[in-house]
C-alpha cells in the first residue's frame, strides 16, 4: 500500500528510463522554475497564502472561502481522514492507496469496493453502500486512467456524505471535461487538486481541497501552521494565471497523442492488453508474468510500476507513464524483447 512509482527510480536507478513516474517530464518550464527561485528573496518571512489562495479561487469560478492549500494532495487525504468524523468510510479501487492509508492511521475502518476489470474498472454507482458517509474515488483514476463520467460521480452524492473526488490528473484531460472541481451543486463535494504532475512539482509539495466552507474550516483546523512554503504558494499562483493554464492545456493535447501512440505500440504486441478507454498520462497493461518482465526492463535501462500493490489488480498488471514517441518506442522494443525472453 506504502509502494510508490518514485521507489522504482531511486539512487543509482535513477538512470533508468523512467516511465514509473507520473510526472510530465521536461518539467518544471524554466519560466516557472524562474518564478520559484525568485521568491528565495523572501524566505526570512512566514509564508502568506492569501494571494495564491485567491488565484487559485479565481481559476475554478469559486470564491476563497472553498479553498484550501496544501503540501501536496496527498496532505489533503491526511486532513480527511483526521478531521471528518466519519463512520464508514468507503475506497473506491483500484485507486491511489494513500486516502486508505491515511484513513486506517487515523484508526478508521475501511471499506473498498474493488471496481471490475471486466467492465474496463468503471464505476457503478450503486455499487457504493448507501449509509457510506465518506466515498473517496480517483477521476481519471490512478492506476486505472479511466476517466468516470461527472454525473455518475454526482450520483453518489447523499445528504450527510462527504464524496472525495482525487483530481490529481484531471488538468492532463483535454478540456479537464468530467471534472467536478467548479461545481457548488454537488452536496457533500470535496474535490482535490495538484500541481504535481503536469508542472513537476513533486519536490514542492503543492495542492489544494475545493469544498463547501465549513468543510474548508474543519481541515484547516487540523492543518499545521504554515503548511505551504513560500515558494510552493508562488508556484500555486504562477500555475494559475492564463498564460500557464494555456501552456497546460496544450500540454494535455500533447499527452493525449503521446498516449495513444503508446497504446498503438503496444497492440503491436499479442501477450500485452491494455486497460482503455484511457484518459490519464499513464496506461494500465496487463501482461502473463508482468514482475518477471518488469525486472528485465530495468536490465534493460526502463522502470515501470508495478500494479500488485493496488488493491484489486494483481502480480500481471503494470502501469506505465505516457512519454514522448521516441522513448515510447524504444521502451516497446526492449519490451517486446522482455517478452519474448519470457517465452522461452
Amino acid at each position: 500500500m506504502r509502494h510508490h512509482g518514485d521507489a522504482e527510480v531511486r539512487g543509482a536507478d535513477a538512470a533508468l528510463t523512467d516511465l514509473a513516474v507520473n510526472v510530465r517530464a521536461g518539467t518544471p518550464p524554466e519560466w516557472l522554475k524562474a518564478r520559484i527561485a525568485a521568491s528565495l528573496n523572501g524566505l526570512a518571512a512566514y509564508p502568506d497564502g492569501r494571494a495564491a489562495r485567491e488565484a487559485v479561487a479565481a481559476r475554478h469560478g469559486l470564491p476563497a472561502g472553498r479553498v484550501l492549500l496544501t503540501a501536496g494532495a496527498a496532505e489533503a487525504f491526511v486532513l480527511l481522514a483526521r478531521a471528518l468524523p466519519t463512520r464508514r468510510p468507503v475506497v473506491v479501487h483500484p485507486q491511489f492507496t494513500e486516502p486508505e492509508s491515511a484513513l486506517r492511521d487515523a484508526g478508521h475502518t475501511v471499506e473498498r469496493v474493488v471496481l471490475d476489470e471486466r467492465d474496463g474498472f468503471r464505476l457503478t454507482p450503486g455499487a457504493v453502500p448507501e449509509d457510506a458517509d465518506l466515498v473517496v474515488i480517483g477521476n481519471p483514476t490512478n492506476p486505472t486512467s479511466v476517466l468516470h463520467p461527472a454525473d455518475a460521480l454526482a450520483e453518489l452524492a447523499r445528504p450527510g456524505r462527504t464524496l472525495v473526488v482525487d483530481e490529481a490528473f484531471m488538468d492532463a484531460v483535454p478540456g479537464e471535461r468530467e471534472s467536478l472541481a467548479g461545481r457548488t451543486d454537488v452536496p457533500g463535494l470535496v474535490v482535490l487538486r495538484s500541481l504535481t504532475k503536469t508542472w513537476g512539482l513533486a519536490g514542492l509539495r503543492i495542492g489544494y481541497v475545493l469544498a463547501e466552507p465549513d468543510t474548508v474550516t474543519a481541515l484547516e483546523r487540523v492543518q499545521p501552521l504554515w503548511p505551504v512554503s513560500s515558494p510552493a504558494l508562488v508556484a500555486a499562483e504562477a500555475c494559475c494565471t492564463p498564460s500557464a493554464l494555456a501552456e497546460a492545456a496544450n500540454a494535455a493535447d500533447r499527452m493525449a497523442a503521446d498516449r495513444a501512440h503508446l497504446a498503438d505500440r503496444l497492440a503491436e504486441l499479442a501477450e500485452v492488453r491494455v486497460c482503455g478507454p484511457a484518459a490519464g498520462s499513464f496506461l494500465l497493461i496487463r501482461l502473463p508474468g508482468a514482475a518477471a518482465i518488469r525486472t528485465r526492463l530495468r536490465e534493460l535501462g526502463f522502470a515501470v510500476r508495478r500494479g500488485d500493490t493496488f488493491p484489486g489488480l494483481g502480480p500481471d498488471w503494470l502501469r506505465l507513464a505516457v512519454r514522448d514517441p521516441a522513448t515510447t518506442d524504444r521502451f516497446v522494443i526492449a519490451l517486446a524483447k522482455a517478452v519474448a525472453e519470457s517465452a522461452d
